[in-house]
Protein backbone atom coordinates (compact mmCIF):
# COMPACT_ATOMS: atom_id res chain seq x y z
CA UNK A 1 0.00 0.00 0.00
CA UNK A 2 2.08 2.99 -1.33
CA UNK A 3 1.42 6.75 0.04
CA UNK A 4 -1.12 8.59 -2.09
CA UNK A 5 0.44 11.09 -4.77
CA UNK A 6 -0.72 12.90 -7.76
CA UNK A 7 0.47 10.48 -10.22
CA UNK A 8 -1.13 7.35 -8.34
CA UNK A 9 -4.11 9.65 -8.08
CA UNK A 10 -4.50 10.65 -12.22
CA UNK A 11 -4.14 6.80 -12.46
CA UNK A 12 -6.11 5.38 -10.17
CA UNK A 13 -9.30 4.10 -11.94
CA UNK A 14 -12.57 1.50 -11.09
CA UNK A 15 -13.67 -1.05 -13.26
CA UNK A 16 -16.87 -3.23 -13.93
CA UNK A 17 -18.91 -0.32 -12.80
CA UNK A 18 -17.74 -0.75 -8.94
CA UNK A 19 -15.78 1.81 -6.72
CA UNK A 20 -12.67 1.48 -6.19
CA UNK A 21 -10.68 2.38 -3.24
CA UNK A 22 -6.81 3.29 -2.98
CA UNK A 23 -5.78 4.18 0.81
CA UNK A 24 -2.40 5.88 2.10
CA UNK A 25 0.64 4.10 3.26
CA UNK A 26 0.95 7.09 5.64
CA UNK A 27 -2.31 8.51 6.95
CA UNK A 28 -4.65 5.13 8.79
CA UNK A 29 -7.96 5.86 6.93
CA UNK A 30 -7.02 8.43 4.75
CA UNK A 31 -7.85 7.36 0.50
CA UNK A 32 -9.05 7.77 -2.29
CA UNK A 33 -12.53 7.00 -3.54
CA UNK A 34 -12.90 6.47 -7.36
CA UNK A 35 -16.74 5.48 -8.77
CA UNK A 36 -17.85 3.74 -11.36
CA UNK A 37 -18.48 6.39 -13.43
CA UNK A 38 -15.10 8.09 -12.91
CA UNK A 39 -15.55 10.39 -9.78
CA UNK A 40 -12.70 10.98 -7.72
CA UNK A 41 -12.84 11.75 -4.15
CA UNK A 42 -10.98 11.74 -0.70
CA UNK A 43 -12.40 10.47 2.15
CA UNK A 44 -11.59 9.16 5.81
CA UNK A 45 -12.21 5.87 7.14
CA UNK A 46 -12.50 6.04 10.51
CA UNK A 47 -14.56 4.51 14.37
CA UNK A 48 -15.99 6.97 16.57
CA UNK A 49 -15.51 6.56 20.45
CA UNK A 50 -18.47 3.45 20.55
CA UNK A 51 -16.33 1.66 17.75
CA UNK A 52 -19.02 2.69 15.21
CA UNK A 53 -17.32 2.32 11.69
CA UNK A 54 -17.92 5.60 9.57
CA UNK A 55 -16.52 7.00 6.26
CA UNK A 56 -15.86 11.07 5.88
CA UNK A 57 -16.09 12.63 2.49
CA UNK A 58 -13.87 15.22 2.59
CA UNK A 59 -13.84 16.62 -1.12
CA UNK A 60 -13.74 15.87 -4.28
CA UNK A 61 -10.43 15.81 -5.90
CA UNK A 62 -9.05 18.79 -7.68
CA UNK A 63 -9.07 22.19 -7.02
CA UNK A 64 -9.14 23.46 -3.69
CA UNK A 65 -8.69 19.16 -2.89
CA UNK A 66 -5.09 18.15 -3.88
CA UNK A 67 -3.41 14.74 -2.59
CA UNK A 68 -1.24 16.64 0.24
CA UNK A 69 -4.05 19.36 1.08
CA UNK A 70 -6.89 16.24 1.26
CA UNK A 71 -3.93 14.14 3.61
CA UNK A 72 -3.70 17.34 5.78
CA UNK A 73 -7.26 17.79 6.51
CA UNK A 74 -7.95 14.19 7.50
CA UNK A 75 -4.81 14.70 9.83
CA UNK A 76 -6.79 17.94 11.25
CA UNK A 77 -9.76 15.12 11.81
CA UNK A 78 -7.70 12.85 13.54
CA UNK A 79 -6.77 15.19 15.75
CA UNK A 80 -10.53 16.34 16.62
CA UNK A 81 -11.21 12.63 17.16
CA UNK A 82 -8.68 11.84 20.07
CA UNK A 83 -10.26 14.71 21.33
CA UNK A 84 -14.00 13.22 20.55
CA UNK A 85 -15.03 15.59 17.78
CA UNK A 86 -16.78 13.32 14.96
CA UNK A 87 -16.37 15.32 11.99
CA UNK A 88 -20.49 13.70 10.74
CA UNK A 89 -22.03 14.77 13.47
CA UNK A 90 -20.55 18.38 12.93
CA UNK A 91 -21.30 18.46 9.36
CA UNK A 92 -24.53 16.97 9.77
CA UNK A 93 -25.59 19.87 12.50
CA UNK A 94 -24.07 22.90 10.54
CA UNK A 95 -25.51 21.53 7.24
CA UNK A 96 -28.29 24.83 6.47
CA UNK A 97 -28.58 25.67 2.71
CA UNK A 98 -28.90 29.51 2.67
CA UNK A 99 -28.09 30.00 -1.17
CA UNK A 100 -28.55 27.89 -4.00
CA UNK A 101 -24.75 26.69 -3.92
CA UNK A 102 -25.22 25.54 -0.37
CA UNK A 103 -28.60 23.21 -1.78
CA UNK A 104 -26.60 21.92 -4.56
CA UNK A 105 -23.77 20.68 -1.96
CA UNK A 106 -26.05 19.76 0.37
CA UNK A 107 -28.50 17.84 -2.50
CA UNK A 108 -25.90 16.06 -3.87
CA UNK A 109 -24.40 14.33 -0.39
CA UNK A 110 -27.70 13.44 1.29
CA UNK A 111 -30.19 13.24 -1.85
CA UNK A 112 -28.22 9.39 -2.97
CA UNK A 113 -29.95 8.47 0.48
CA UNK A 114 -32.99 9.92 -0.20
CA UNK A 115 -33.48 8.41 -3.62
CA UNK A 116 -31.75 4.94 -3.28
CA UNK A 117 -32.69 3.48 -6.47
CA UNK A 118 -31.14 6.58 -8.59
CA UNK A 119 -28.42 5.18 -10.32
CA UNK A 120 -25.03 6.53 -9.78
CA UNK A 121 -24.56 7.69 -13.14
CA UNK A 122 -28.05 9.48 -13.22
CA UNK A 123 -26.25 11.31 -9.92
CA UNK A 124 -23.13 12.12 -11.99
CA UNK A 125 -24.86 13.38 -14.75
CA UNK A 126 -27.47 15.87 -11.78
CA UNK A 127 -24.08 16.85 -10.75
CA UNK A 128 -23.10 18.32 -14.02
CA UNK A 129 -25.77 19.83 -14.73
CA UNK A 130 -26.01 21.06 -10.88
CA UNK A 131 -22.20 22.98 -10.61
CA UNK A 132 -21.66 23.38 -14.86
CA UNK A 133 -25.04 25.23 -15.05
CA UNK A 134 -27.01 26.41 -12.14
CA UNK A 135 -24.33 27.57 -9.12
CA UNK A 136 -22.36 29.65 -12.03
CA UNK A 137 -26.01 31.31 -12.63
CA UNK A 138 -27.89 31.49 -9.68
CA UNK A 139 -25.35 30.02 -7.22
CA UNK A 140 -25.40 33.01 -4.55
CA UNK A 141 -29.46 33.53 -4.98
CA UNK A 142 -31.01 32.95 -1.33
CA UNK A 143 -32.77 29.68 -1.97
CA UNK A 144 -36.18 31.31 0.22
CA UNK A 145 -35.91 34.42 -2.46
CA UNK A 146 -35.97 31.98 -5.68
CA UNK A 147 -39.04 32.17 -7.55
CA UNK A 148 -40.22 30.79 -10.79
CA UNK A 149 -39.30 33.38 -12.91
CA UNK A 150 -35.60 32.84 -11.77
CA UNK A 151 -35.96 29.10 -12.94
CA UNK A 152 -37.56 29.94 -16.17
CA UNK A 153 -34.81 32.29 -16.44
CA UNK A 154 -32.51 29.63 -15.93
CA UNK A 155 -33.74 27.61 -18.76
CA UNK A 156 -33.14 30.55 -21.43
CA UNK A 157 -30.04 30.81 -20.24
CA UNK A 158 -28.61 27.83 -21.03
CA UNK A 159 -30.49 27.45 -24.31
CA UNK A 160 -28.34 30.84 -25.41
CA UNK A 161 -25.37 28.76 -24.67
CA UNK A 162 -24.68 31.40 -21.32
CA UNK A 163 -22.94 28.43 -19.16
CA UNK A 164 -21.18 26.71 -22.02
CA UNK A 165 -17.70 26.42 -22.02
CA UNK A 166 -14.35 24.64 -23.28
CA UNK A 167 -11.23 23.84 -21.04
CA UNK A 168 -8.79 22.05 -20.23
CA UNK A 169 -9.01 20.23 -16.84
CA UNK A 170 -5.55 18.10 -16.90
CA UNK A 171 -2.76 16.88 -18.87
CA UNK A 172 -4.85 14.97 -20.95
CA UNK A 173 -8.65 16.25 -19.86
CA UNK A 174 -11.00 18.63 -21.63
CA UNK A 175 -14.52 19.75 -20.14
CA UNK A 176 -16.50 21.12 -23.13
CA UNK A 177 -20.24 22.31 -21.78
CA UNK A 178 -22.57 23.12 -24.10
CA UNK A 179 -26.08 24.85 -24.07
CA UNK A 180 -29.40 24.15 -25.91
CA UNK A 181 -32.91 23.65 -25.45
CA UNK A 182 -32.74 20.06 -24.74
CA UNK A 183 -29.55 20.35 -21.84
CA UNK A 184 -32.11 23.59 -20.42
CA UNK A 185 -34.61 21.31 -20.30
CA UNK A 186 -32.99 18.65 -18.10
CA UNK A 187 -30.96 20.96 -16.08
CA UNK A 188 -34.44 22.41 -14.70
CA UNK A 189 -35.97 18.84 -14.18
CA UNK A 190 -32.71 18.64 -11.97
CA UNK A 191 -33.12 21.77 -10.43
CA UNK A 192 -37.07 20.76 -9.88
CA UNK A 193 -36.10 17.31 -8.17
CA UNK A 194 -33.59 19.60 -5.90
CA UNK A 195 -35.85 21.67 -4.85
CA UNK A 196 -38.47 19.11 -4.13
CA UNK A 197 -35.64 17.43 -1.66
CA UNK A 198 -35.54 21.21 -0.01
CA UNK A 199 -39.04 21.11 0.27
CA UNK A 200 -38.73 17.83 1.95
CA UNK A 201 -36.36 19.27 4.13
CA UNK A 202 -38.58 21.82 4.79
CA UNK A 203 -36.16 24.26 3.83
CA UNK A 204 -38.05 25.95 1.67
CA UNK A 205 -42.02 25.95 1.59
CA UNK A 206 -42.80 25.15 -1.90
CA UNK A 207 -41.27 24.41 -5.27
CA UNK A 208 -41.05 27.18 -7.10
CA UNK A 209 -39.62 25.08 -10.38
CA UNK A 210 -43.09 23.24 -10.63
CA UNK A 211 -44.38 26.17 -12.90
CA UNK A 212 -41.99 26.54 -15.16
CA UNK A 213 -42.50 24.93 -18.81
CA UNK A 214 -39.74 23.11 -19.78
CA UNK A 215 -38.44 23.56 -23.73
CA UNK A 216 -39.46 20.26 -25.34
CA UNK A 217 -37.04 19.30 -27.56
CA UNK A 218 -36.50 18.13 -30.88
CA UNK A 219 -37.16 14.40 -31.35
CA UNK A 220 -33.67 12.83 -32.64
CA UNK A 221 -34.93 8.98 -33.31
CA UNK A 222 -33.80 7.53 -36.09
CA UNK A 223 -35.09 4.34 -37.57
CA UNK A 224 -32.86 2.69 -40.24
CA UNK A 225 -35.02 0.57 -42.69
CA UNK A 226 -34.04 -2.90 -43.71
CA UNK A 227 -31.91 -1.54 -46.96
CA UNK A 228 -30.11 1.13 -44.61
CA UNK A 229 -29.00 -1.90 -42.39
CA UNK A 230 -27.70 -3.38 -44.47
CA UNK A 231 -25.34 -0.69 -46.11
CA UNK A 232 -24.37 -0.11 -43.14
CA UNK A 233 -22.97 -3.62 -41.76
CA UNK A 234 -21.49 -3.49 -45.46
CA UNK A 235 -19.37 -0.71 -44.27
CA UNK A 236 -19.01 -2.28 -40.96
CA UNK A 237 -17.41 -5.39 -42.93
CA UNK A 238 -15.26 -3.37 -45.09
CA UNK A 239 -13.74 -1.60 -43.07
CA UNK A 240 -13.37 -4.45 -40.39
CA UNK A 241 -11.28 -6.24 -43.21
CA UNK A 242 -9.43 -3.51 -44.21
CA UNK A 243 -8.41 -2.87 -40.17
CA UNK A 244 -9.67 -0.03 -39.94
CA UNK A 245 -11.49 -1.45 -37.03
CA UNK A 246 -10.96 -4.17 -34.71
CA UNK A 247 -12.54 -7.43 -33.70
CA UNK A 248 -14.36 -6.05 -30.53
CA UNK A 249 -15.43 -2.57 -31.81
CA UNK A 250 -17.19 -4.80 -34.96
CA UNK A 251 -18.44 -7.34 -32.49
CA UNK A 252 -20.01 -4.08 -29.98
CA UNK A 253 -22.17 -2.48 -32.89
CA UNK A 254 -23.61 -6.08 -34.85
CA UNK A 255 -24.17 -7.00 -30.83
CA UNK A 256 -26.42 -3.44 -30.16
CA UNK A 257 -27.86 -3.79 -33.74
CA UNK A 258 -28.55 -7.69 -33.04
CA UNK A 259 -30.05 -7.49 -29.54
CA UNK A 260 -31.25 -3.75 -28.94
CA UNK A 261 -29.29 -3.26 -25.65
CA UNK A 262 -27.98 -0.21 -24.48
CA UNK A 263 -24.20 0.74 -25.26
CA UNK A 264 -23.24 0.02 -21.81
CA UNK A 265 -25.13 -3.08 -21.56
CA UNK A 266 -23.00 -4.36 -24.56
CA UNK A 267 -19.41 -2.77 -23.74
CA UNK A 268 -19.59 -4.14 -20.30
CA UNK A 269 -20.89 -7.54 -21.06
CA UNK A 270 -19.48 -10.29 -18.65
CA UNK A 271 -19.58 -13.87 -20.21
CA UNK A 272 -21.61 -14.80 -16.98
CA UNK A 273 -24.07 -13.20 -17.80
CA UNK A 274 -24.65 -14.94 -21.06
CA UNK A 275 -27.19 -17.68 -20.69
CA UNK A 276 -26.38 -19.83 -23.94
CA UNK A 277 -28.37 -22.90 -23.14
CA UNK A 278 -31.63 -20.61 -22.34
CA UNK A 279 -30.71 -18.62 -25.53
CA UNK A 280 -30.45 -14.88 -23.40
CA UNK A 281 -28.98 -12.33 -21.21
CA UNK A 282 -28.97 -11.93 -17.66
CA UNK A 283 -27.94 -8.61 -16.64
CA UNK A 284 -27.78 -7.70 -13.27
CA UNK A 285 -28.30 -4.24 -13.74
CA UNK A 286 -29.47 -1.73 -16.31
CA UNK A 287 -31.29 1.58 -16.27
CA UNK A 288 -34.58 -0.20 -15.76
CA UNK A 289 -32.69 -2.65 -13.39
CA UNK A 290 -31.61 -6.22 -13.49
CA UNK A 291 -33.40 -7.98 -16.65
CA UNK A 292 -33.32 -10.62 -19.07
CA UNK A 293 -32.41 -10.47 -22.75
CA UNK A 294 -33.85 -13.20 -25.42
CA UNK A 295 -31.18 -13.50 -27.83
CA UNK A 296 -31.44 -13.87 -31.50
CA UNK A 297 -29.77 -17.05 -33.06
CA UNK A 298 -27.59 -14.05 -34.92
CA UNK A 299 -26.62 -12.77 -31.81
CA UNK A 300 -25.70 -16.08 -29.85
CA UNK A 301 -23.54 -17.23 -32.92
CA UNK A 302 -22.08 -13.83 -32.84
CA UNK A 303 -21.13 -14.83 -29.02
CA UNK A 304 -19.84 -18.00 -30.13
CA UNK A 305 -17.85 -16.64 -32.63
CA UNK A 306 -16.19 -13.99 -30.28
CA UNK A 307 -15.75 -16.42 -27.76
CA UNK A 308 -12.15 -18.68 -27.48
CA UNK A 309 -10.50 -21.33 -25.25
CA UNK A 310 -8.01 -19.46 -24.38
CA UNK A 311 -9.86 -16.20 -23.26
CA UNK A 312 -8.72 -14.89 -19.98
CA UNK A 313 -10.95 -11.73 -19.73
CA UNK A 314 -14.61 -11.86 -17.54
CA UNK A 315 -15.98 -9.43 -20.58
CA UNK A 316 -16.99 -10.20 -24.01
CA UNK A 317 -15.37 -7.34 -25.15
CA UNK A 318 -12.34 -6.75 -23.74
CA UNK A 319 -9.66 -3.60 -24.11
CA UNK A 320 -6.51 -4.44 -25.79
CA UNK A 321 -4.92 -1.98 -23.72
CA UNK A 322 -6.26 -2.47 -20.22
CA UNK A 323 -7.73 -5.53 -18.25
CA UNK A 324 -11.22 -4.22 -18.59
CA UNK A 325 -13.72 -3.78 -21.33
CA UNK A 326 -13.27 -1.72 -24.62
CA UNK A 327 -13.36 1.96 -24.43
CA UNK A 328 -14.00 4.84 -26.87
CA UNK A 329 -16.40 2.69 -29.30
CA UNK A 330 -18.18 6.01 -30.45
CA UNK A 331 -14.85 6.72 -31.96
CA UNK A 332 -14.97 3.42 -33.58
CA UNK A 333 -18.61 4.33 -34.83
CA UNK A 334 -17.91 7.63 -36.56
CA UNK A 335 -15.11 6.01 -38.72
CA UNK A 336 -18.04 2.83 -39.29
CA UNK A 337 -20.59 5.75 -40.28
CA UNK A 338 -17.88 8.18 -42.89
CA UNK A 339 -17.20 4.31 -44.31
CA UNK A 340 -20.47 3.11 -45.12
CA UNK A 341 -21.91 6.55 -46.36
CA UNK A 342 -18.74 6.64 -49.03
CA UNK A 343 -19.45 3.49 -49.79
CA UNK A 344 -23.40 3.48 -50.41
CA UNK A 345 -22.14 7.26 -52.13
CA UNK A 346 -19.91 5.52 -54.37
CA UNK A 347 -22.32 2.19 -55.79
CA UNK A 348 -25.15 4.87 -56.25
CA UNK A 349 -22.90 6.75 -58.75
CA UNK A 350 -21.70 3.17 -59.99
CA UNK A 351 -25.00 2.30 -61.05
CA UNK A 352 -26.33 5.56 -62.41
CA UNK A 353 -28.43 6.71 -59.60
CA UNK A 354 -28.27 10.52 -58.08
CA UNK A 355 -25.24 10.16 -55.14
CA UNK A 356 -27.98 12.36 -52.76
CA UNK A 357 -30.56 9.19 -53.27
CA UNK A 358 -27.89 7.10 -51.15
CA UNK A 359 -27.72 6.51 -47.52
CA UNK A 360 -26.10 8.85 -45.48
CA UNK A 361 -25.18 8.36 -41.92
CA UNK A 362 -23.81 10.86 -40.81
CA UNK A 363 -26.62 11.90 -38.25
CA UNK A 364 -26.88 8.28 -36.69
CA UNK A 365 -25.75 7.68 -33.32
CA UNK A 366 -25.31 4.12 -31.53
CA UNK A 367 -28.75 4.34 -29.62
CA UNK A 368 -30.39 4.52 -32.93
CA UNK A 369 -29.53 1.11 -33.45
CA UNK A 370 -31.69 0.38 -30.74
CA UNK A 371 -34.70 2.12 -32.28
CA UNK A 372 -34.11 0.19 -35.75
CA UNK A 373 -34.36 -2.87 -33.97
CA UNK A 374 -37.40 -1.76 -32.89
CA UNK A 375 -39.10 -0.10 -35.89
CA UNK A 376 -38.07 -3.14 -38.00
CA UNK A 377 -39.97 -5.85 -35.15
CA UNK A 378 -43.19 -3.44 -35.31
CA UNK A 379 -43.06 -3.13 -39.44
CA UNK A 380 -42.93 -6.98 -39.58
CA UNK A 381 -46.08 -7.43 -37.09
CA UNK A 382 -44.60 -7.54 -33.82
CA UNK A 383 -47.35 -6.45 -30.83
CA UNK A 384 -45.99 -3.75 -29.23
CA UNK A 385 -46.39 -4.86 -26.07
CA UNK A 386 -44.02 -7.69 -27.11
CA UNK A 387 -41.47 -5.23 -28.69
CA UNK A 388 -41.61 -3.04 -25.39
CA UNK A 389 -40.67 -6.33 -23.57
CA UNK A 390 -37.58 -6.90 -25.26
CA UNK A 391 -36.32 -3.43 -25.12
CA UNK A 392 -36.75 -3.66 -21.54
CA UNK A 393 -39.60 -0.86 -21.45
CA UNK A 394 -41.10 -0.49 -17.91
CA UNK A 395 -44.15 2.00 -18.81
CA UNK A 396 -45.94 0.91 -22.25
CA UNK A 397 -45.72 4.66 -23.21
CA UNK A 398 -42.17 4.58 -23.53
CA UNK A 399 -42.84 1.51 -26.51
CA UNK A 400 -45.70 4.44 -27.90
CA UNK A 401 -43.37 5.95 -30.28
CA UNK A 402 -42.92 2.55 -32.63
CA UNK A 403 -46.47 2.82 -32.90
CA UNK A 404 -47.02 4.67 -36.02
CA UNK A 405 -44.84 1.59 -38.03
CA UNK A 406 -48.03 -0.69 -37.47
CA UNK A 407 -50.92 0.89 -38.95
CA UNK A 408 -51.60 -1.42 -41.49
CA UNK A 409 -55.32 -0.52 -41.05
CA UNK A 410 -54.99 2.82 -41.75
CA UNK A 411 -52.72 1.77 -44.65
CA UNK A 412 -55.00 -0.55 -46.14
CA UNK A 413 -57.97 2.68 -46.27
CA UNK A 414 -55.72 4.96 -47.43
CA UNK A 415 -54.73 3.19 -49.92
CA UNK A 416 -58.47 2.28 -51.21
CA UNK A 417 -59.39 5.34 -50.99
CA UNK A 418 -56.48 7.03 -52.98
CA UNK A 419 -56.75 4.28 -55.35
CA UNK A 420 -60.82 5.42 -55.71
CA UNK A 421 -59.51 9.21 -55.70
CA UNK A 422 -57.25 8.21 -58.53
CA UNK A 423 -60.08 7.01 -60.48
CA UNK A 424 -61.78 9.78 -60.38
CA UNK A 425 -58.62 12.32 -61.34
CA UNK A 426 -57.97 9.92 -64.86
CA UNK A 427 -60.41 11.63 -67.99
CA UNK A 428 -63.68 9.97 -68.48
CA UNK A 429 -62.35 8.07 -71.65
CA UNK A 430 -59.61 6.76 -69.99
CA UNK A 431 -62.31 4.93 -67.07
CA UNK A 432 -63.50 1.35 -67.74
CA UNK A 433 -67.28 0.37 -67.78
CA UNK A 434 -66.94 -0.75 -64.15
CA UNK A 435 -65.66 2.34 -63.00
CA UNK A 436 -67.78 4.87 -61.20
CA UNK A 437 -69.21 8.00 -63.40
Amino acid sequence: MPKLTKRIVDAAHAEGGKDLFVWDADVKGFGLKVTGAGSKSYVLQYRTPEGRPRRFKIGAHGSPWTCDEARGKAVEILRGLSAGVDPLEVKTAARTAETVADLVELYLADGPADRPNKKARSWELDRGNLTRHVVPLIGRKPIKLLTSDDVAKVQADIAAGKTAIDEKTGKHGRARVTGGKGTAARTVATVSAMLSFAVRRKLIPANPALGVVKFTGAKVERFLTERELGALMDGLTALEDAGGINAEMAGAIRLLALTACRKSEITGLRWDWIDFDAGCLRLPDSKTGAKVVPLASAALELLHELDSPDRTSPFVLPSTKTEGHIVGLQKAWVAVKEHATAMARDAAIASGKPAGRAPNFTGLRLHDLRHSFASIAVSNGVPLFVVGKVLGHKQASTTEIYAHLHDDPLRTATNSTGARIAGMMRPRRARTAEEPA
